[in-house]
């Protein structure tokens, strides 16, 4: 291992025989050496603990850990306790590194000093055929690349695809890592982040090889369901809107379906208070006001939180609001 690594690449594992060599290789084959990979078995039942103690055998930029405590938090957070770099890379076990990532993304944090992270593009490979959500996430992700995108995107979706990034250590330092609770831990982190001023970029390149599988946390667990998700979006757009909007709490909701307006409610839990409801319709029986569209307030006159979730309803509004001089961030935002 080099004495003073530059990067310290964490990858957890558990049970991932099948992919935890192309994983390993895939980081050792990368055109900047000077990195340690760190290697935390969580409990694995397979032979995974015996490939990547193998693996450190041979390549003494390997050093593997076991953590007992079950779970990716304390698998991550275990790995980087042990962490010698000044910059953090995340990697997944079943998944594949581009032999530039981290030079690229190494280079990107050096010449932007202002910069506490940075992911990068993912192509993603699926394992069958019915995986179009995930397809369409990815491909939204990739498109999103500025750290203004990054941020104003943040409350649809988790923008970073979390094994592509890379941060400084004295940013998780400073503002935590991984924290365990009923939410996904990955988006918490980047919503908490963010909320203290924390600025993500990307480098306009794949930067990984993202393998799908039944076995993905995201397909399995109940702490990434779309309804935990939500939760803690509502949480953190709470906190952005208490900051950012000047009508507080007050906001207008476009949407006005009975989907939409169960998701919308939620942020009443975290003190919004939403003044009236925006459709193409108003014949629906609800509580409070229901407006068309066409007679929403002039621009500065209230915030919007979009709930629509069709991509090209979504375009229509974005271009139809921005018409009337609404501003994205400062007088609307698109939601889940």
């Amino acid at each position: 291992m080099p004495k003073y690594p530059q990067i310290s690449v964490i990858l957890p594992v558990f049970n991932a025989e099948s992919t935890l060599n192309r994983a390993i290789n895939s980081v050792l084959n990368q055109t900047s050496g000077e990195f340690e990979l760190i290697i935390i078995d969580n409990n694995s039942t397979d032979n995974s603990l015996n490939i990547a103690r193998i693996a450190s055998e041979k390549d003494a930029r390997i050093r593997v850990f076991k953590e007992s405590r079950q779970g990716v938090v304390h698998a991550f957070n275990k790995g980087l306790k042990n962490a010698f770099a000044p910059f953090i890379a995340r990697m997944d076990a079943d998944d594949e590194m581009i032999s530039r990532r981290l030079r690229l993304q190494v280079d990107f944090l050096q010449n932007n000093p202002d910069v506490d992270a940075v992911a990068g593009l993912a192509e993603y490979i699926s394992h069958h055929r019915n995986t179009k959500g995930f397809d369409e996430y990815v491909k939204w992700s990739n498109n999103l690349i500025s750290i203004e995108d990054i941020l104003l995107n943040r409350f649809v979706e988790m923008p970073v695809i979390n094994p592509t990034a890379m941060w400084r250590k004295a940013v998780s330092d400073h503002l935590g890592a991984y924290r365990e609770g009923d939410f996904p831990e990955d988006y918490e982190m980047w919503l908490r982040w963010m909320d203290k001023g924390a600025r993500v970029g990307k480098v306009k390149e794949i930067v990984l090889r993202w393998h799908d599988s039944e076995n993905r946390l995201t397909r399995t667990c109940e702490t990434y369901s779309k309804e935990a998700f939500h939760h803690v979006r509502v949480k953190y757009l709470a906190k952005h809107l208490e900051k950012h909007n000047p009508f507080h709490p007050k906001v207008w909701v476009w949407g006005a379906a009975r989907q939409t307006r169960r998701m919308a409610e939620m942020t009443e839990n975290e003190g919004v208070v939403i003044s009236a409801y925006i459709d193409v319709v108003v014949n629906k029986d609800i509580k409070v006001p229901l407006v068309h569209y066409s007679h929403i307030p002039k621009a500065g006159e209230c915030f919007i939180l979009v709930f629509v979730k069709d991509p090209v309803a979504r375009t229509k509004i974005k271009s139809y609001l921005e018409l009337l001089t609404y501003r994205k961030g400062f007088d609307y935002l698109f939601i889940g």
